[in-house]
């Protein structure tokens, strides 16, 4: 039988939900016959710590030495048994196993409590008097950071829940300091960590061990799995790949890196990978290989020989989770922040919708590289398909769409294909905030399950977003989260401050625009990033034409993306970080709009320019309708009956026509003709026989029945109305 490959998450990504890479590339490896085996070494190492009896053997190796102890530390030590005695309870009540304690938790008397809980909110008011279960795991996430913080202090200097020795991988031109770290004497977690490991090793027997890095604080662990492997499997060859070397490890050059790994790939891994097992088959040469860096004569060297192309989406197989811990996640919630909830609580089944961005204009985005400017879209059947599939395989039926911007005619192709496969299901995605998010495909991507969106507003200043090459303005971004709002889906802007040449006078006017879409009501959640250039955007590539310099023109031998740089015009960015992030922490809550955007600042702003119903005036705006649509009924079809009419004299027949949805019904009466073209219509237009039907083909049908006046009857407030019972223009 072939060996199969071996395919690891190194700690640590996220603790509620597998990082989908190794799932992808083993549903790849199935449609190619060849045998795989994926392990989350994360969550694997999470639960071997923090468990009753992991947690005796972490406090017994703590107490086995001296340390120079905060009074935090001193006070998670001195209570040491009723962390203990409690963990268990709390790992089972996050992995959803024991939902009944949340009461005793929000209690405040069942858990110890260290200095995590001096930076949590008013829970009253981040919670409501309900949502005991999210105030519960709110209050159990913090228990979990001061364990977290004790053995940071103490054991592993490094450790991060999510962020695991990041500050090694993060910027690091050099090898150096990793390298130092990783010859010194292994942490407490690394010993668990290997110990784990080694049991995958002698139960899968892999002859390819692929790694998957996406982010810098995985690095550090992945390079300890690695150089293992290497030293007690030597036969065994290692891969790394994933986000942290597609962004970071394009110009390569220190060989000590392949004392850790055996081959490094860039890019899409499934043709690197399988070209990389006909390699190690011996079926193939080095030479022949894809993407892929090694260590040829003591020189590390890139080899791009093959002349196999990647594979289509329709190629690559449905993910494939077998093998993951999926029942054994926990969910967290770290920041009373609606959008960070979603991202850490609850287990999402992670899909793409198209490989690469459909827009690749942003340029502050790494636009040069292959999983942004490669652009290729699924199929909705294709997508539906996959989610059939991985609901039966997982059991879960949430999906989170990690596309750099779902495109939006597809989203509304899936939300079509959902509806008509009767589909229950919970989604959300990235979106950009297009113009073609109107009112009424907001409603049909919420009646397909879609229950949040997120999108980027970067810096709310329309120059800037021009110079971002953003293809929005602060105006349109406002009128396409009040139709989201409006359908029930809450929306998320990313938000960005520190843009070359933006001004102080800028920043605060943003400030501003974001006040009022929070006050407004049509944005629920945001978050504030400071800029950062990397080497693969515009602004990396060219800093010049953004007015800012790079601190030095040196590439370094291990990672190269961020580039630390000088806005010779704009505002001294840092300073507004705490201010801003301040401002949005209230705002989430409904409080302190009446507040001067100066009482956020330590220091002295200028008073904003921006209108103080700017945003209030652009949602009240009119709307210019479009013909260029389709019309398609996703509700219930009517009752109808005929209805006696009478007045001074005159009497009619009417049709009503009555609508049943979940929350009312609704009735319209019209002409008996008309009507009973119509009830014709919504047969053919229902979303289970059609996609929709074009405005021309509508009034062609309606003129050929000899029925006049189309544009009095399907632009009257009858059928206006209909939108409520799923009479869609999309």
């Amino acid at each position: 039988m072939q060996s199969p490959v071996f395919l690891i998450t190194p700690p640590f990504t996220q603790l509620n939900t597998p990082y989908p890479a190794t799932a992808y590339i083993k549903g790849f490896l199935n449609t190619k016959g060849i045998p795989s085996v994926q392990a989350d070494l994360g969550i694997e190492v999470t639960l071997a710590i923090f468990n009753k009896e992991g947690l005796t053997k972490l406090f017994k190796a703590i107490n086995s030495k001296e340390w120079e102890l905060s009074p935090n530390c001193q006070r998670i030590l001195a209570l040491e048994n009723n962390y203990i005695n409690t963990i268990d309870q709390v790992i089972l009540f996050l992995q959803g196993k024991l939902d009944t304690i949340a009461h005793l938790i929000c209690s405040r008397n069942f858990l110890p409590e260290g200095d995590a809980f001096d930076q949590m909110d008013d829970l009253d008011w981040a919670f409501g008097a309900m949502g005991k279960q999210d105030k519960a795991k709110h209050i159990a996430t913090m228990y979990l950071e001061d364990l977290g913080n004790l053995i940071k202090d103490t054991i592993d200097p490094h450790f991060g829940f999510s962020r695991y020795a990041e500050s090694l991988g993060r910027s690091a031109n050099t090898f150096d300091e990793l390298y130092a770290a990783l010859n010194a004497p292994v942490t407490y977690l690394d010993t668990i960590l290997l110990d784990i490991l080694e049991k995958h090793i002698q139960k899968v027997q892999p002859k390819l061990v692929c790694i998957s890095v996406p982010f810098p604080g995985n690095l550090y662990t992945s390079l300890r799995c690695g150089r293992w492997i290497k030293k007690h499997h030597p036969t065994i060859k290692v891969a790394m790949g994933g986000g942290f070397a597609n962004t970071e490890l394009r110009s390569l050059s220190d060989p000590r890196v392949f004392e850790f790994y055996d081959f490094i790939t860039l890019d899409d891994g499934e043709t690197p990978i399988e070209l990389l097992i006909k390699h190690i088959d011996g079926k193939i040469e080095v030479q022949d290989l894809k993407r892929c860096f090694t260590l040829l004569n003591g020189v590390v060297t890139y080899i791009n020989g093959s002349i196999q192309p990647d594979y289509k989406q329709h190629q690559l197989g449905t993910p494939d989770y077998e093998g993951l811990w999926l029942n054994q996640y926990i969910s967290v919630i770290e920041l009373v922040n609606p959008m960070h909830s979603l991202w850490s609580d609850g287990r999402w089944n992670k899909l793409t919708m198209a490989h690469g961005c459909y827009w690749g204009k942003c340029t502050f985005c790494d636009i040069s590289l292959d999983y942004i400017k490669t652009y290729e879209p699924a199929t909705a059947s294709l997508l539906a398909d996959r989610m059939e599939l991985m609901i039966a395989q997982t059991g879960q039926n949430g999906f989170h769409f990690v596309d750099e911007a779902a495109p939006p005619a597809l989203m509304k192709a899936l939300a079509i294909e959902i509806i008509k496969r009767k589909l229950v299901v919970s989604w959300w995605a990235n979106v950009r905030f297009e113009k073609s998010f109107t009112k009424d495909l907001c409603i049909l991507l919420k009646a397909s399950g879609c229950i949040a969106v997120s999108g980027g507003l970067e810096v709310a200043s329309d120059r800037l977003l021009e110079l971002i090459q953003k293809g929005i303005t602060v105006a349109q971004v406002a009128k396409v989260s009040q139709h989201f709002n409006d359908a029930g889906i809450m929306v998320h802007a990313y938000l960005m401050y520190g843009f070359p040449t933006q001004t102080v006078q800028e920043t605060v006017d943003s400030l501003e625009m974001v006040r009022q879409l929070f006050e407004t009501g049509v944005l629920k959640s945001a978050f504030w990033h400071l800029f950062t250039m990397t080497a693969h955007s515009p602004v990396g590539l060219a800093p010049e034409n953004y007015k800012v310099k790079k601190v030095s023109d040196t590439v370094g031998s291990f990672a190269n993306n961020d580039i630390a740089h000088i806005d010779t015009t704009g505002a001294n960015h840092e300073i507004f970080g705490y201010g801003l992030k301040k401002a949005i922490l209230n705002y989430m809550h409904g409080a302190c709009f009446e507040f001067p955007l100066q009482k956020w600042f330590e220091f002295k702003i200028p008073k904003t320019s921006i209108a103080p119903n700017y945003i209030q005036t652009e949602l009240d705006a009119v709307e210019i309708g479009s013909n260029n649509y389709k019309a398609i009924w996703t509700g219930l079809m009517p009752n109808s009956t005929m209805v006696q009419r009478t007045k001074k004299g005159s009497k009619w027949e009417e049709m009503n026509l009555r609508f049943e949805t979940n929350k009312n019904t609704i009735s319209i009466h019209v002409d008996p003709e008309k009507g009973k073209w119509f009830v014709n219509l919504l047969s053919i237009i229902h979303v289970d026989a059609s996609t929709g039907l074009p405005l021309a083909d509508i009034k062609a049908s309606y003129l050929a029945a000899g029925l006049e006046d189309f544009d009095l009857f399907w632009d009257n407030k009858p059928i206006n109305a209909l939108h409520k019972a799923g009479l869609l223009r999309i």
